[in-house]
């Protein structure tokens, strides 16, 4: 009685699908890949098949809990992870009373000194001996003392705080920048300079940059803003292609050990079932990132809102009424506007990236029957996806250099160099099209090979294979 039951549209699987090869194909067993001459791995390749692996796919993952909890839970972790050092920082400077007592061995310097003070940072002067300053310190009656000898003045000595527990870098660098201030007075002073000298000397210059346009005009210099875009792209092209692509290689891994993929392989081709997984894991992986830019999107519109929650206007600097965006300007926080091409390369980019390197961690996962046993594997793969990272603060300093321009073309780089440079400067198009072009090229050359790995290691058991022997694997016919 013939069965109705079906796989994909196609048949149960064959006999042959029944008894998979046990073992790696070599001279003594070279008929264990004679599964793969089932005319259902003929030579026409099935866009039907892929789709419906890639929905399969797509749809279990994005339905589980640890989809939509991850989808939820990061952006609130990144939340926190930024926003808490920031009111951690405020608290800390709301409370935290530093009394400092000042031994004045030059006697010119602790009264200047003590007019500095204030915002949570008071001085004391004291004439005492030193032991009995630094008992005070110890039974807490003082934070620290900062000694400040004779030879000060003359430029060869230096002022020193002792304090118990430290002080921290703050109120190390906030002493270092009071005292500097004040003996540049005194010397000043001293050599006959008048007090609208001392003045200028006290007054900071801004410093405001624009950007000249195509046209006659200027625009707004955003350059710190969309360093930091882009420097954020770059990374989470980083650790989308790392995290997705060992996805890819722990469901290959699972199938492979439950022998799923042996009933898989009978009704569709080893190459047809890679790519169905690539892009179907890859759709989720691009679902949760638009997912977490539009939360970002919404979060940074919201700023406003929040601030005038929690603070008056006049505590932002801002004119009594004043609205959440203009409260959002007077504290500081301004929202660029991303251009819409350097969203579309960074999808692209990130697209392109992901299906190079998972092919890769999918043919990796093929050869391995359990997690472990893949991490000696993993170094051919992971070495071209951290070096960039290594180039990052010197395309972030000189992204028009040579090296820059080279290692952003660079197929196994440019997602994550290429998307960098583009958000910190003007990119030629043809850079971006070159760089592109080799990204694409370069993946369908990666996902043949990959997919001829695949295809013999999904249906081969026993001893981890070598580097050496998997590289034999993309010449078996």
């Amino acid at each position: 009685m013939r069965s109705s039951s079906r796989w994909w549209g196609r048949p149960r699987p064959s006999a042959c699908a029944k008894r998979p090869p046990r073992a790696l194909p070599n001279r003594r067993r070279s008929g264990s890949l004679s599964c793969l001459s089932n005319p259902a791995h003929g030579p026409r390749m099935s866009f039907h098949k892929i789709w419906l692996i890639l929905r399969s796919e797509f749809w279990r993952r994005v339905r589980s809990k640890a989809f939509v909890l991850a989808t939820l839970l990061v952006p609130f972790g990144a939340v926190l992870l930024f926003a808490a050092p920031a009111l951690f920082g405020y608290l800390a400077d709301q409370t935290d009373e530093q009394t400092v007592a000042v031994v004045d061995e030059t006697g010119r310097l602790a009264d200047s000194l003590t007019a500095t003070g204030g915002e949570g940072l008071t001085f004391r002067p004291v004439e005492a001996p030193t032991d009995s300053v630094r008992r005070a310190v110890r039974d807490g009656r003082y934070d620290g003392y900062l000694r400040l000898p004779a030879s000060l003045l003359d430029g060869t000595g230096e002022a020193t705080y002792y304090s118990v527990e430290g002080g921290g870098l703050t109120l190390r660098s906030d002493l270092d920048a009071r005292v500097n201030r004040v003996v540049r007075r005194h010397r000043l002073a001293t050599a006959g300079a008048s007090a609208d000298v001392l003045s200028i000397v006290d007054s900071d210059v801004g410093l405001a940059t624009r950007k000249l346009s195509e046209e006659e005009g200027t625009t707004d210099d955003s350059t710190l803003a969309y360093t930091a875009i882009g420097y954020v792209m770059a990374f989470a092209i980083y650790f989308a292609v790392f995290f997705y692509g060992q996805y890819v290689m722990q469901g290959v891994i699972e199938e492979k050990s439950s022998r799923v993929v042996e009933v898989i392989v009978s009704s569709v081709r080893p190459f047809e079932l890679l790519m169905g997984k690539v892009l179907g894991i890859g759709a989720m992986g691009l679902t949760q990132m638009v997912t977490w830019a539009a939360l970002a999107t919404g979060g940074m519109a919201a700023i406003g809102p929040v601030l005038a929650l929690f603070f008056a206007p006049s505590d932002l600097g801002a004119s009594p009424g004043a609205s959440p965006d203009a409260m959002r300007e007077a504290a500081g926080i301004s929202v660029p506007t991303i251009p819409l091409d350097l969203v579309v390369w960074f999808i692209l980019f990130f697209v392109g990236g992901f299906l190079l390197y998972a092919s890769l961690f999918a043919a990796v996962g093929s050869a391995v029957e359990q997690q472990q046993d893949a991490q000696n594997l993993l170094l051919p793969v992971m070495t071209p996806l951290i070096l960039p990272i290594l180039f990052l603060i010197f395309v972030i300093e000189s992204p028009n250099a040579t090296v820059s321009i080279v290692t952003s073309i660079i197929p196994f780089f440019s997602p994550i160099l290429m998307v960098l440079r583009l958000a910190i400067t003007s990119v030629p198009l043809w850079e971006v099209a070159t760089a592109f072009v080799l990204l694409v090229g370069t993946f369908v050359g990666m996902i043949w090979v990959a997919g001829r790995i695949y295809r013999v290691g999904i249906l081969s058991y026993g001893k981890t294979p070598g580097l050496r022997e998997i590289a034999r694997w993309a010449t078996y016919r």
